[in-house]
């Protein structure tokens, strides 16, 4: 008989505790990711709730049509023009005090839009807002970067992509909802719960790297390239609501100075906010381009046919809403299940031109599909052909990029994907929305060259994707 004998009483304790100490480590890491996630997932939702809020918000604050249009517009600069700034400083100062800052930030910007008496200060609220945002996006997405690798950074990367699908989607119904039920600022107050959880909980399980050493701060590049990209992006804004008036011009021409500006002052500068030899990097480059063009693509895709619906097919704007459900659904999917599994088999780079090449599909068929047999035939194929290249191309758009940059450098490279993803859109839909609305053809021919022209911006980003 073979007697098994006990083990020492005097086991190594660190030993022991080995499992122990990877079991927390796992699911403090879980708990990570889903902070991170769910914090994307409230940015993008505040870009859409508030939409379906306007009317009864107009009606409440007596607000005119241009200053209604700053409702949403205060939100869209702040955010736009902020993200590189921020994404920079979160590697100087910590990434998990910018994203704890940022959360805090828009908590007090929600709760002052939500307690708003009048259009000044509603406005100042969403401001306030977009600059938290501008803060925890960036900040999020360098911490995710770094804190996963190899698979795991696919599936995160997925997941975020899936969370800033179902993020803008689930605003315009939630918002609907709550407009209805509660009033239009409960459309802010849904989120305090999450943003308050985002400063508590960053404090707890989010793990930062070292940060940058630097001896100043480049306030003079800070000013240039913040104005540069708040007048570019205002100067879109505008375009699409009114064309090329003279303010409109202006704004651009103040954009190409500033911008101008501040890369004499990188140039010159001990310390720069921009290291401009992170642009000898071909992939950082193409990075940028890629965020730019697809930004442009994506974006104005789904404002045409939100037009379309309402023009052409003279759907109600609920109903349209309605009707753009399957881009969002398509999308949620596509990012959790094949995404994962694209970027393990071929990686970013050739997933990016897939999605890209697969986003022009959807706009070919959208721009000359049977429009005569309706919604189901004319609209919805195309629709979810543009859900997956979306779903294809934009998280791997960010991969790519911050591939090209060393880890310290990994808020500024999310500050640069986000950035040039929300300069492409503004611009790709002020001339795009220009061209469908133009007076010299009817709706459904203007609708078809606005598509044609997304559609050659999609396949220019793949094909410079592929060099």
């Amino acid at each position: 008989m073979t007697v098994t004998a006990p083990p020492p009483a005097h086991a190594d304790p660190a030993t022991a505790s080995l499992p122990t100490s990877r079991t927390r480590a796992e699911r403090r890491r879980t708990i990570a990711l889903g902070l991170l996630v769910s914090a994307q997932f409230v940015v993008m939702l505040d870009t859409s709730i508030v939409n379906v809020a306007l009317p009864s918000i107009r009606a409440d604050l007596a607000l005119s049509p241009s200053g209604l249009s700053w409702v949403v517009n205060a939100y869209v600069l702040a955010f736009g023009g902020l993200l590189l700034l921020p994404g920079r400083v979160a590697d100087l100062l910590g990434r998990r005090r910018m994203f704890v800052g940022g959360a805090a930030v828009f908590t007090i910007g929600t709760l002052l839009a939500a307690s708003a008496a009048s259009a000044w200060m509603l406005i100042a609220g969403r401001i306030v807002q977009g600059v938290g945002a501008a803060a925890l996006s960036p900040a999020a997405m360098s911490l995710l970067l770094l804190n996963f690798s190899g698979d795991r950074r696919a599936r995160a990367m997925s997941l975020w992509g899936a969370a800033s699908a179902v993020g803008g989607a689930t605003g315009v119904f939630a918002g609907g909802i709550l407009t209805g039920t509660f009033g239009w600022s409960s459309v802010f107050l849904v989120t305090v719960p999450a943003s308050v959880t985002a400063v508590v909980l960053g404090l707890r399980v989010l793990e930062d790297s070292p940060r940058t050493a630097r001896r100043t701060f480049d306030a003079a590049g800070a000013l240039t390239i913040t104005g540069a990209i708040v007048a570019l992006v205002h100067g879109a804004l505008r375009a699409a609501d009114g064309g090329l008036t003279a303010p409109t011009v202006l704004a651009f021409v103040v954009a190409a100075v500033l911008l101008a500006a501040f890369v004499l002052l990188q140039r010159r500068a001990t310390d720069p906010l921009v290291p401009l030899e992170l642009f000898r990097s071909r992939v950082l480059r193409l990075g940028v381009a890629l965020a730019i063009l697809g930004g442009a693509a994506r974006a104005s895709t789904f404002v045409l046919v939100a037009l379309y619906l309402q023009q052409a097919l003279a759907l109600s704007p609920e109903h349209a809403g309605l009707a753009m459900v399957p881009t969002s659904v398509g999308g949620f999917a596509v990012s959790l299940t094949l995404l994962p599994k694209v970027l393990r088999a071929i990686g970013p780079r050739r997933s990016l031109v897939g999605g890209l090449l697969v986003l022009a599909a959807g706009q070919l068929w959208l721009a000359w599909g049977p429009g005569s047999l309706g919604y189901p035939v004319a609209v919805l194929p195309g629709l979810l052909l543009v859900a997956t290249g979306v779903a294809l191309s934009f998280t791997p758009t960010t991969m790519v990029l911050a591939s090209a940059v060393p880890d310290s450098h990994a808020g500024l490279a999310s500050g640069l994907a986000s950035s040039a993803t929300q300069v492409g859109a503004a611009l790709g839909t002020a001339t795009f929305t220009a061209i469908a609305l133009s007076s010299g053809r009817g709706f459904p021919a203007a609708f078809t060259a606005a598509a044609a022209v997304a559609l050659g911006t999609a396949i220019l980003g793949g094909a410079i994707a592929r060099r």
